[in-house]
């Protein structure tokens, strides 16, 4: 079988979407609708609604979507979104994908079927291998499986042409073991989803604030003046925030929403499980929109700070907190001598937004004594994605709005515990101190040389330095740039293994030998050796609680995570390791009593995390204590970011479907845009498309240019839309190809997927 043709993105629709006026209210009735329809879809109607009484409770077990964090102290019994719902059903599901399923049908014929489709045929049953030159996968034994992994493993020239690949989803206990196998397997080489989301976040606030974590809590969005929600869709990625937004909205909370399009969660929520706004009422989310230009973020915020430092400099002491920003930072006076140097000329042109609007915003931010900004990736995923999320503390510094209640950075992270995998030690680049705790309580020296981020994996298996690919879930393939090359470098590999819970196109573009690995559901009872097993995983908000299944396990032939990691480990070290890899697996006590001694703020970790609702880490920002190069707080200095795009050029961002959560396509619509039974579309200026003699309906081939050549991504139907000029968007993971893999930010390495520079032309297919 010749891989190469095995198809590595989505098929071309068979007809186009039905365009609809897009919805000026989220949530409501058709919240409720899309809920119930999905749990029975997937469930069955009791089986349904006893899985979701069960989802973010605290005897119950997390939702495996979002990082919003539960209020530790007054849960609903329904403690879940629609999204989370879609998720918890889709995971949940009765429906099976056996070995008799892939018996039938071949990677190829797979490889024609969309991301929809895949995810649609239920949970994977059974360990399966797809051999070298083999048209179809079929099943292995769990022990066989890992000593091919093993064999393979320990046949590489060096630990580090091996990468290690870690998902949002993933435990802390799972990451824990997983981040300590491969250390003692001796590389650094591993790559994770933050690198491709908020790795920006993470390197701009610990240079600037020294911790690269959110410095709210829940109880700070009550107290909160005024909330920033910038470069985020909270309606779609984070339902469960609109509660949060509308309480404080109710309360009087001014909330300036900026972004490039005017999304139906930051306009109107109608709360779902409220019988008043089922039945048509509403709430304001957005008090004032800055519907900025993609990328002109940074633009926005200079403009606010420009006109706050105007205010001060007329009225002394009415705007800016001297005192803390004397006590407490450095780098002000070469700060606010850069917002001289620029004009209001250049930041209206860049940002797109007037400068009357602009000073608004500047009112809201210096009348609120308190003020929380909130962000994600339309902030991240730009060259200049670090500079951006230091724009946001520079505006947050002035005002002394860190450190004090109501107040601070809170970077909404887009997967459920993606910020616990980091704190349990899955970074490429982990500190010195970290290694050294690692290699005391396991008595080995870890290696110190930095490994391989999501970026530079691929950019390894292109080069043929990385030869074994190790996905302890995800979809690595549909969820990182330029997915033909992408595709290239997986195909180049000896070896690709993809832990997994459902069916997806990464399993269908592979290395010579490809596994499938299937694992519990987060909703899964899990038990081992020692007993019936809990997780536990840390939320946006620095709040680690467990989770714990409850459901009947898809398939008898299911491992955990944790059960996984070690028998992989087990198999390729051996007792030579000196670890018990079987005593850890067998009780998940005894992980947490090895992270206690290795991970600050986890002291008491078994005690702690069984209190209802878990334990807050904490955050030395909250006290006002930075861990910088200087010991405060630092303004930083970028340039205005300029975009000076060729005539006939756009700025194109990718971004998510209503029916989708991350790379997983739960259905075909997107009734917030108004976009009916498709996906191939790209949003449009009106203006933008008469100036290329385009209509509503027509079919396009987009292209993206780079210093390294085009790429094509074709047949998308073109959707006017209010989004200002010379922009537009799409969504991945078909528009992923755009993004070139060389096009990443500055200092963190992520791709510039909101970022793509590209033209769009009659489609020739």
């Amino acid at each position: 079988m010749d891989r190469a043709a095995t198809g590595a993105q989505p098929p071309l629709e068979p007809q186009p979407p039905e365009v609809h006026e897009p919805a000026t209210v989220a949530g409501g009735v058709g919240a409720v609708y899309q809920t119930t329809r999905q749990v029975k879809h997937h469930l069955g109607v009791v089986r349904g609604a006893r899985t979701l009484l069960l989802t973010n409770q605290i005897e119950g077990f997390d939702c495996p979507g979002c990082a919003w964090p539960e209020p530790q102290d007054h849960r609903s019994s329904f403690e879940f979104c629609e999204n989370g719902a879609k998720a918890v059903a889709s995971e949940a599901t009765t429906r099976r994908v056996t070995p008799a399923f892939f018996a039938e049908r071949g990677v190829e014929e797979l490889a024609r079927q969309s991301d929809f489709w895949l995810n649609e045929q239920g949970r994977l049953t059974h360990p399966m291998v797809l051999r070298p030159g083999a048209a179809r996968y079929e099943p292995i034994a769990w022990d066989d499986a890992f000593a091919l992994i093993a064999g393979e493993l320990r046949a590489l020239g060096s630990a580090d042409e091996a990468a290690f690949y870690t998902s949002g989803r993933t435990s802390n206990e799972a990451a824990f073991l997983y981040q300590l196998f491969v250390r003692r397997f001796g590389t650094n080489n591993l790559p994770d989803c933050s690198n491709m989301c908020h790795e920006s976040s993470g390197s701009g606030m610990d240079a600037s604030l020294g911790v690269g974590k959110g410095t709210v809590t829940l109880e700070d969005f009550e107290l909160a003046d005024a909330i920033f929600i910038v470069g985020q869709n909270p309606g779609t990625n984070h339902p469960r925030m609109l509660s949060t937004l509308r309480d404080a909205r109710r309360r009087g909370c001014a909330i300036v929403v900026v972004n490039p399009l005017a999304e139906a969660g930051s306009t109107r929520f109608a709360h779902p499980q409220d019988p008043v706004d089922v039945l048509g009422g509403s709430t304001e989310i957005g008090s004032l929109l800055l519907q900025v230009r993609i990328n002109g973020d940074a633009a926005v915020f200079k403009g606010i700070m420009k006109a706050m430092l105007a205010r001060e400099a007329a009225a002394p002491g009415t705007v800016l907190d001297r005192a803390f920003i004397e006590e407490h930072t450095d780098g002000f006076e070469a700060f606010a001598r850069s917002l001289d140097d620029v004009s209001w000329e250049e930041i209206v042109r860049e940002s797109g937004v007037p400068r009357e609007a602009i000073e608004r915003a500047a009112r809201v931010a210096w009348e609120a004594e308190r003020t929380i900004v909130c962000w994600a990736m339309g902030i991240t995923q730009h060259k200049n994605g670090v500079a951006n999320v230091q724009e946001i503390v520079n505006f947050l510094l002035l005002r002394g709005n860190v450190g004090k209640p109501g107040a601070g950075a809170c970077p909404v992270r887009g997967h459920s515990n993606v910020q616990g995998d980091r704190t349990m030690g899955v970074w490429e680049k982990v500190p010195d101190a970290f290694l050294d705790r690692l290699g005391a309580e396991f008595g080995f020296e870890p290696p110190r040389a930095h490994g391989r981020d999501t970026v530079d994996t691929i950019r390894g298996m292109l080069s043929g330095e990385v030869k074994v690919f190790f996905g302890l879930g995800g979809n690595f393939l549909s969820a990182t740039p330029d997915t033909e090359r992408t595709a290239d470098a997986l195909r180049r590999c000896r070896l690709t293994v993809n832990v997994s819970t459902k069916l997806n196109r990464g399993h269908l573009v592979t290395g010579r030998t490809s596994l499938i690995l299937p694992c519990l559901a987060r909703s899964e009872v899990d038990v081992q050796p020692g007993g019936e097993q809990f997780v536990t995983v840390e939320n946006s908000m620095s709040v680690v609680s467990m989770s714990r299944g409850r459901l009947p396990p898809a398939s008898d032939e299911l491992r955990s995570e944790v059960a996984i990691v070690a028998g992989v480990a087990r198999a390729t070290l051996g007792d030579a390791s000196g670890i018990d890899w079987t005593g850890l697996a067998s009780s998940y006590d005894a992980i947490r009593d090895a992270v206690a001694r290795v991970v600050p703020g986890f002291t008491d970790y078994n005690a702690r995390v069984r209190e209802p609702g878990g334990f807050y880490l904490g955050n030395p920002v909250r006290q006002r204590v930075f861990r910088t190069a200087t010991g405060k707080a630092r303004f930083a200095v970028h340039p205005l970011p300029k975009h000076d795009l060729a005539p006939g050029r756009l700025l194109l961002m990718t971004m998510r479907s209503h029916d989708q959560y991350n790379t997983t396509v739960y259905g075909l619509d997107d009734r917030y845009r108004g976009i009916k039974n498709g996906r191939r579309v790209v949003f449009m200026n009106a203006d933008d498309l008469a100036a290329r003699g385009l209509a509503k309906g027509d079919l396009v081939d987009i292209t993206s240019h780079a210093p390294d050549g085009e790429r094509v991504a074709p047949r998308f139907m073109v959707v006017p839309y209010a989004i200002p000029r010379g922009c537009a968007g799409a969504y991945f993971p078909e528009a992923n190809v755009l993004v070139p893999l060389d096009s990443v930010a500055d200092v963190s390495n992520t791709p510039t997927s909101k970022s793509i520079v590209v033209s769009v032309a009659r489609s020739t297919s």
